[in-house]
């Protein structure tokens, strides 16, 4: 499994920890071994320059998703087959896209949501994951889905870091429901299609993002969720 961290934010981020659990996540659910995840970190003048560009929302957003491959449907073997964690890993390597978070407003959410800007990080790299792999959350049972995965996905990954810690395991997570968010936009999105291998501000229109912050500040660890990404584009 190949995961890029680039961290241009200029804030410092365990950037072991997101790799950790994105190798995590990708295992999880049954993802080629050779398949290719590329996670950058920006700040929030690049942020809000992404976020206009492909979702045409204003402002910073905490997440956003740029899916690289095609996705097909697991009976025709794409990267996401068998996406609910298959015994076998799908056959098409892939290179699945760019997932590209904002440490400054995860910061901002994480103060709202009670824990740390990492614990944040993390859960938005889990959600930009799944993003790439191809879920969404623009219908009820949609966001069920992804929400309910999101969590255990989550709740596993944090229990077995505190049981190698020798620490009691955390609580559940709660992300099932995200209220909406302010008028920076909706808090998720998924970005979309690119053209290759490109950074997320040169690729082609249809990206899709994962946004920001809900009232008061709650973000999406732990709480409720910092929002709704809007349906796919392209």
């Amino acid at each position: 499994m190949s995961i890029d961290i680039a961290n241009e934010s200029g804030v410092g981020v365990d950037e072991i920890a997101l790799a950790a659990i994105a190798r995590y996540v990708l295992d999880e659910l049954g993802i080629h071994p050779l398949a290719e995840l590329s996670v950058l970190l920006v700040d929030e003048k690049a942020m809000t320059e992404l976020h206009e560009r492909w979702m045409g929302e204003p402002g910073p957003t905490d997440v956003l998703a740029f899916p690289m491959d095609e996705l097909r449907p697991p009976h025709l073997g794409g990267v996401n087959v068998g996406r609910a964690g298959a015994e076998e890993p799908g056959p098409d390597p892939g290179l699945l896209g760019d997932v590209v978070l904002c440490p400054q407003v995860a910061a901002v959410q994480a103060r709202g949501a009670g824990h740390s800007t990492q614990d944040e990080l993390e859960l938005l790299a889990v959600h930009g994951i799944l993003h790439l792999l191809g879920y969404d959350h623009a219908e009820p049972q949609e966001r069920a889905d992804m929400f309910g995965l999101q969590d255990r996905l989550l709740a596993s990954w944090r229990s077995g870091r505190a049981e190698h810690a020798g620490e009691p395991g955390p609580g559940p997570v709660d992300a099932a429901v995200p209220p909406e968010g302010p008028a920076g936009g909706t808090a998720d999105d998924a970005p979309a299609q690119s053209p290759g291998a490109q950074s997320p501000a040169a690729q082609s229109p249809g990206a899709q993002s994962l946004e920001g912050q809900t009232p008061g500040g709650q973000g999406l660890g732990g709480q409720e969720g910092s929002g709704l990404c809007p349906p796919k584009a392209g």
